[in-house]
Parts: structure tokens; C-alpha cells; sequence
């Protein structure tokens, strides 16, 4: 038993359509786009193309163009912080990159943030310049300067479009900025109203959710306004104090009765544990790996490969949120290899402070952050791929 399926839109369905070239014709041409349009996803105008780059942290890159005319900068994205920085008017930064430097009399366009703006969260005198100062997770990692706002340059499918942001004229880089991790900037992806995701909602420019995918070859994608697929596994945010998620169980060849609460930080390369959910993942680990430890790596549970790879064993691994969602782990090691040998490493952290669920735990999947319905979405994804 079968039936035909046509699309309104298609030919054969053509007969029941008003008369082509009437005003009933075209509106109902002009609903469909404008249907088409409410689900437009938004990118940066050299497209939503995103690269690791293992020589920059192991953090996700992607370039953007700001300014009149635009000034392309290499930054990388980071849903564990808010505001969007770029090098300027540099006291320090790092300066052995050759990259991009904002050079606010370059742009037509370039506007300063006073201290009686609302977005303006350091304390200053009304009539002067907005200053700002950010400090990371990572060990005395931190950038500072003055807020401006000028346009990013951002596309549809079809269309071009200059959305006014603030951001961070980075005067001052200290830390892993300076000679490791993001040298050109950063685009903070989190909750706060100075975040470009929150700029892009505010205005109209895209729904509140965006998404990113991390390919098992390093390479990916972001879409402001993706709000994902009905398909897709999803948990609620523990709003504290940003994209946090809720792990009730972890599986490591077998099952642990581990509970706790992590980051989602695409800013953060590997993943971070405090004890004692560290050492129980970690010795779980360890007992289900048949190669020999290797103490000479950075890491600590770290394993020369056996010649004979079908002797080596690494143990699945997957953690079950909040709402019963699964997500595989499928990339829990980093391999380091030198000319003798190759030496594989448990890509996990022991942690002092917070639980970081990194950017090698989200590798092979389209990760959703959707900001309106406050829950996290993930689906297994081929980045290249239609959907």
C-alpha cells in the first residue's frame, strides 16, 4: 500500500494554488519565504567553517571580519566565557603570530562605549571610556582594555548582514594568550547580555540557540539560531554559573556510580575532573588498558601502544546526563608519537576547582546550545553532511 507525496510547492500541486500572477499568488509565495527566513541560521560572512589547531591549544578557530572596512581576525570560540576580544591599541600581545591587529582609526564605523552604557559592568566616571578586565580558568590567563562596538560581518544563506557588537579592545594579554591560546582573540559564546549570541537574539537577528559541531578530523561548524533536530538526546542547563550539565552516570568498560556537575567549555581543549570522580574514571581506565604505562607524558594515565594493535584495548566510554541521554566519549585519548614509538594518553585533567566537560568529549557530535528551552542537545553528526 503506497501513496504519492508531493511538496506544496512542487508542480503537480501547482492546480491548487491561486492563479499565478495574482496578489492571492504571491502572498502566499511571500508566507512561505518569510517561514523560510524565521528558520534562517546566521554565520560569519567567510562562512561557519571551525579548525582545531593543535599548535593554538587544541581549541576550535574560526575567522571573523570586523570593522569598515573589515579587519579578519583568527579567534576561537569559547562557550565558558561572554565577551568577544580581539588584540588593540596593544600594550602586550602576543606579537610572534603575525595575525591581525583592530586599529580603531582603520574603521569608519567604530564606535566607543562609555561607562553609562549598560553593557558597561567594570566601575568608571560616566564621561569616560568603558574598561574592562577578564580573567580565565587557566593559570593567570586574563585580558584587558576598553569596550567598543563596531560591525561583524555576518551572512544567510542569501543575504549579507552588519550586526552592530560590543566587544573587548584587548590592550593587555597575559597567561596562555600570550604564546599558546588565542593570540588573535576570543568569542565568548556564553549567557551574559555583552555575548554575541545575546546581541544576535536581542536584535532579531537569529533565534536564541546556536549550535557547533566537532568532526573527528579537527574540522566543524557554528550556526547562530540551529535550535537542532527533534531527534537529537538533550539535558537541562544548571544555570551556575553558565552551560552546566548535571552527569548521574559514567561508564568506563563498566559501569560507575559517579555523579556530578560540569562545564560545557568549547574553550577548554581537554577535560577536567575534581576527585573523586578523577581518580575513580581514571583507575576504571587504567584497569581495562592492556599496554604498558609510560610516565614521561604530560598526562597521567598514559600507555605505549603495543606493536601489535590488536593487544591494546581502550575501554568505552560514556556518561548519562540529567533526562537519561547518553553520549559517547569517542575521543578520550590523545596519541603523542615520536619516531620509535607511539604513546596514547587518558585526555583527562585532575581538577582543583570545576568539572569541564572539554572539546574532546564533544568530538563526532552537533552540539546544541539552546538558550530558550535551557537544556544542551546533541546529536552523533557528520559535520559535512545535509541535515
Amino acid at each position: 500500500f503506497s501513496l504519492e507525496m508531493h511538496h506544496r510547492f512542487s508542480d503537480p500541486m501547482k492546480e491548487w494554488w491561486p492563479e499565478k500572477g495574482t496578489i492571492e499568488y504571491y502572498a502566499l509565495l511571500a508566507s512561505h519565504d518569510h517561514a523560510l527566513h524565521r528558520r534562517t541560521l546566521l554565520t560569519f560572512s567567510d562562512g561557519n567553517a571551525t579548525f582545531r589547531i593543535s599548535s593554538l591549544g587544541f581549541l576550535h578557530y574560526t575567522t571573523v571580519m570586523l570593522g569598515t572596512p573589515g579587519m579578519k581576525f583568527l579567534v576561537a570560540l569559547d562557550t565558558g566565557s561572554d565577551l568577544f576580544w580581539v588584540p588593540c591599541h596593544c600594550v602586550k600581545c602576543a606579537s610572534d603570530f603575525g595575525l591581525s591587529i583592530y586599529d580603531q582609526e582603520r574603521s569608519s564605523t567604530s564606535k566607543n562605549v562609555t561607562c553609562n552604557n549598560d553593557l558597561c559592568y567594570d566601575s568608571c566616571n560616566d564621561a569616560s571610556l568603558c574598561p574592562y578586565y577578564v580573567s580565565y580558568v587557566s593559570s593567570e590567563t586574563s585580558t584587558s582594555g576598553i569596550l567598543l562596538e563596531d560591525v561583524l560581518h555576518l551572512r544567510t544563506l542569501d543575504e549579507f548582514i552588519q550586526a552592530y557588537v560590543t566587544f573587548g579592545c584587548g590592550q593587555v594579554q597575559t597567561g596562555s594568550f600570550i604564546d599558546i591560546a588565542a593570540p588573535n582573540g576570543l568569542f565568548g559564546l556564553g549567557f551574559e547580555k555583552v555575548s554575541v549570541p545575546s546581541v544576535l537574539f536581542r536584535e532579531g537577528y537569529a533565534a536564541n540557540s546556536f549550535s557547533m559541531c566537532f568532526g573527528q578530523d579537527g574540522k566543524g561548524r557554528i550556526n547562530f539560531g540551529d535550535k537542532g533536530s527533534l531527534d537529537q538526546e538533550e539535558t537541562p542547563f544548571n544555570m551556575n554559573p553558565t552551560y552546566n550539565v548535571n552527569v548521574n552516570q559514567v561508564r568506563v568498560g563498566t559501569t560507575l556510580d559517579l555523579k556530578f556537575t560540569a562545564v560545557f567549555d568549547t574553550g577548554t581543549s581537554f577535560t577536567y575532573l575534581v576527585d573523586p570522580s578523577y581518580t575513580m574514571l581514571s583507575d576504571s581506565f587504567h584497569l581495562h588498558v592492556r599496554d604498558k604505562r609510560d610516565p614521561r607524558m604530560p598526562f597521567e594515565y598514559c600507555y605505549i601502544m603495543s606493536s601489535n594493535t590488536s593487544t591494546s584495548l581502550i575501554p568505552g566510554m560514556s556518561l548519562t546526563l540529567d533526562g537519561g541521554g547518553q553520549m559517547v566519549v569517542y575521543d578520550p585519548i590523545i596519541v603523542i608519537s615520536n619516531p620509535h614509538e607511539f604513546v596514547y594518553c587518558l585526555a583527562i585533567v585532575k581538577s582543583q576547582e570545576l568539572n569541564i566537560i572539554g572539546q574532546n568529549f564533544m568530538t563526532g557530535y552537533r552540539i546544541v546550545f539552546d538558550r530558550e528551552k535551557l537544556v544542551l542537545g546533541w546529536k552523533k553528526f557528520d559535520c559535512y553532511g545535509i541535515d
